[in-house]
């Protein structure tokens, strides 16, 4: 730990936030890579303090997590047919068409007909479900590390269940990637960095930090994002039940380093500040695709900038920050270090949602349906 701050380039790798060309040039070079061993050294904690209920939210969380598990095999409609190039079609239809405003007169893409963007589409398709089967492993492993590193046992009984959660959702999203669509996408590089890191930090606050707060924050509005914009039911039921999960896993990053987070140094902070920044970006530059237009023949630093320029698209990045930015000021991140961080989140076009309900405030409303809360 240290005092010294650090600047935008040493946190993120580079001087300008939405410098294209430096995040185009992040990579993932193992394409063919089947195990990735991360090293992390972190001590295991045990605790002989067993008196349940000792932190009643945290308590109450894990007795409704007890009561909303659900099987992935049995309790979808696995027989939904999905024709993936009809489901291309009609979610262009349903949200604008496919080109969605993007001024392509002097690009290759100014020579795309229909089939070409169809072919998107599904690629597009694949990469993004892809990503979530990535990221809940990422989480799979995040919160199995928390079980052993938590010093508190409501938090341990609560993680466990999360982690038989991310179990399922490694499994719902594998097997709709195997079934009904048509082809997996190795890791984008950016959200590899960041579980990497996660992972790697011997802090059990801040793999909840960077796994709770930031993956699973972003993922939950994704999801709802998705939801609302796919035409196919059964991937609009599959998210629904992710999503129910996914809310409750916020809520007890929020709920445990709320508590944890008012006992911390402001050079204790100024380090959690720094690491939520760092996976703010690394969240929002992988959204680029740029394994998919490569995979188009398309060089995607000609694409990127006419993407950036579509409202949807901003307000798409932005979106994926509503739960994030309101569960960071619960935390007292926000303004922590005379608003080291809102000044970061205001640099990224997020600070708006600060007044957003956090999770720890919806957690009471989740059901075991799948009808979770998620943003409006």
């Amino acid at each position: 730990m240290t005092d010294q701050m650090r600047s935008t380039e040493e946190i993120i790798g580079r001087a300008e936030i939405d410098d294209l060309e430096a995040i185009m040039a992040v990579y993932n070079t193992d394409v063919d890579e089947t195990l990735h061993p991360v090293h992390s050294v972190y001590d295991t904690v045990f605790t002989w303090d067993y008196d349940k209920g000792g932190r009643p939210k945290l308590d109450k969380l894990y007795e409704k997590a007890k009561k909303a598990q659900w099987n992935a095999q049995t309790d979808l409609p696995w027989e939904t047919p999905v024709d993936q190039e009809e489901l291309v079609v009609a979610n262009a239809i349903a949200n604008g068409g496919f080109q969605q405003g993007i001024d392509v007169s002097g690009t290759p893409l100014a020579k795309w007909s229909d089939k070409e963007w169809i072919d998107f589409g599904v690629q597009s398709q694949n990469w993004t479900l892809s990503q979530f089967m990535h990221g809940e492993q990422g989480a799979l492993v995040c919160t199995a590390k928390i079980v052993e590193s938590v010093p508190w046992i409501d938090a341990k009984y609560y993680a466990s269940t999360q982690v038989m959660d991310e179990a399922r959702h490694v499994e719902v999203f594998s097997k709709y990637l195997d079934d009904k669509l048509s082809g997996h996408y190795p890791i984008n590089a950016h959200l590899r960095l960041l579980l990497d890191d996660i992972i790697a930090d011997s802090r059990w606050d801040m793999t909840y930090l960077g796994m709770q707060i930031m993956v699973e924050g972003l993922a939950l509005a994704a999801f709802g994002f998705m939801h609302q914009m796919t035409t196919e039911p059964l991937l609009k039921q599959l998210l629904r039940y992710v999503m129910s999960d996914e809310s409750r896993h916020v809520a007890f990053g929020v709920l445990s380093l709320q508590e944890y987070y008012q006992q911390l140094s402001a050079s204790e902070l100024r380090e959690r500040q720094e690491f939520a920044f760092e996976a703010a970006v690394r969240m929002r530059d992988r959204f680029l695709q740029q394994e998919v237009w490569d995979r188009m023949g398309i060089d995607p630093r000609i694409v990127a900038p006419l993407l950036l320029q579509v409202p949807e698209r901003k307000m798409f990045q932005t979106m994926l920050f509503s739960k994030i930015v309101p569960n960071c000021k619960k935390l007292g991140l926000l303004d922590a270090a005379d608003g080291w961080l809102r000044g970061k989140f205001t640099e990224l076009g997020v600070i708006s949602f600060e007044d957003w309900a956090d999770t720890g405030e919806e957690y009471d409303t989740l059901q075991a349906t799948g009808e979770a809360a998620v943003a409006s």
